[in-house]
């Protein structure tokens, strides 16, 4: 018997509003730069990346771009791509 083993996906568990929010602010608070982008980049495609594009007014491929592990966002860019996602940046 062979075994078949998947890529565990975690776009594929953040359901709701709630869920994208609470994995944000888990990011936000205990990691990097770095994987609060890489957090968005989930969040944004558990949203739909054409959706938030269209939000964020970019294209599509654009926003991949952006969102790529070597991509290079602007805080304009976070910024509205938070917004898209039905989250406000805070800081306390």
């Amino acid at each position: 018997m062979t075994e078949h083993i998947t890529a565990f996906d975690i776009a594929e568990h953040l359901e709701t509003d709630d869920d994208i929010r609470d994995f944000l602010r888990e990011s936000a608070n205990n990691g990097s730069q770095s994987d609060f982008i890489h957090a968005l980049s989930i969040a944004t495609r558990a949203k739909g990346m054409t959706e938030v594009a269209k939000q964020v007014g970019v294209t599509r491929a654009s926003l991949y771009k952006s969102l790529a592990s070597d991509g290079n966002p602007r805080f304009e860019t976070i910024t509205k791509i938070v917004e898209a996602l039905g989250c406000k940046l805070a800081v306390h």
